[in-house]
């Protein structure tokens, strides 16, 4: 049996909404499981989001209409990104022409931002205070990944993230080159800022160091329940740029036949479930750092932005 493009399309999207809270659970069980604790169960995610769906909705008395929205576009701007990126094919599907890499980028800029307004809508301490750090982390991230995604299309003449799965696949001297390296690492750094696991982060609630958390503490319910949900996909897509584009862009269907597709989900739970691991290593080994010293791990990588493109233009 052959699926046909319109399916396989359908399935990318629905692959990313079913499996992300999976990989979320993987991930915070591995957590407490270096910790020597025994941890949640890695499908606690999916009993979190039942309980939230199931919760009365309460709204702050001063929230206007950018507090309500914002859900909405943050889980809306993730459902629209996997459309663009190969999840399971290695081929274009027929909306994956809507936008290239970089339009990717900017849908995913979307959710943040308006998420970075709900935190300043309240008028709540914490919520600006998440807000503001935000903004800080992401003046010095949104220019390294424009520069990242330039050294892209150094590397393939293209701005399609397909193009240059299929030039790493068949090009060794490509994925061994020191662009490719470089870009690599660059964008290795920022899947720590943007998932929450650079070294100045902190979940704890009320705690000093909160960023992300900061800014959705006022919301309950099932609005709470998208944003969660949202986060738990933008963490999923950013892996699936990493290791299908950048990293390992081996094990994607080569066509819509059930056992390519069956073959490409397989591998799809191999290799997130190994970069989860290396991840988890990497929040565990790392020592806690004071906020003001976050620019040192992303200059870091605007080094290896930097690096790749002079290395492309040698």
């Amino acid at each position: 049996m052959t699926f046909s493009p319109i399916f396989l399309q359908i399935l990318q999207v629905l692959t990313v909404l079913a499996l992300s809270p999976l990989l979320h659970g993987f991930i915070v069980r591995m957590e407490e499981r270096v910790q020597m604790s025994a941890g949640p169960s890695i499908f606690q995610p999916y009993r979190d989001l039942c309980k939230y769906f199931s919760k009365e909705l309460v709204v702050p008395r001063d929230a206007s209409w950018v507090f309500l929205l914002t859900p909405i576009v943050a889980f809306t701007a993730m459902l629209t990104v996997p459309l663009l990126i190969p999840v399971l094919t290695n081929y274009p599907l027929p909306l994956s022409d809507m936008g290239d890499i970089l339009g990717g980028g900017l849908i995913l800029t979307l959710g943040s931002f308006a998420l970075l307004l709900a935190g300043l809508d309240t008028g709540q301490p914490f919520g600006g205070l998440g807000s503001s750090r935000a903004v800080m982390l992401t003046v010095l991230a949104e220019p390294t990944l424009i520069l990242v995604l330039v050294g892209i299309t150094f590397l393939d003449h293209a701005m399609l993230p397909f193009v240059a799965n299929h030039l790493l696949v068949s090009q060794p001297a490509a994925f061994l080159s020191p662009t490719h390296i470089f870009l690599t690492l660059a964008f290795l750094i920022l899947l720590t800022v943007e998932t929450d696991r650079l070294p100045i982060h902190s979940t704890i609630p009320y705690e000093i160091y909160m960023i992300d958390e900061a800014r959705i503490l006022e919301y309950s319910g099932p609005l709470l329940g998208l944003l969660k949900w949202a986060s738990w996909m933008k963490q999923f897509i950013l892996y699936t740029i990493f290791l299908n584009v950048f990293l390992f862009p081996w094990g994607l269907a080569t066509n819509g036949h059930w056992l390519s597709i069956l073959g490409a989900s397989a591998m799809i739970l191999l290799k997130y479930a190994g970069l989860g691991l290396f991840m988890v290593g990497v929040d565990t080994a790392q020592s806690r750092l004071r906020f003001y010293r976050y620019q040192e791990p992303l200059a870091l990588s605007f080094l290896f932005a930097v690096l790749a493109i002079v290395a492309a233009q040698l």
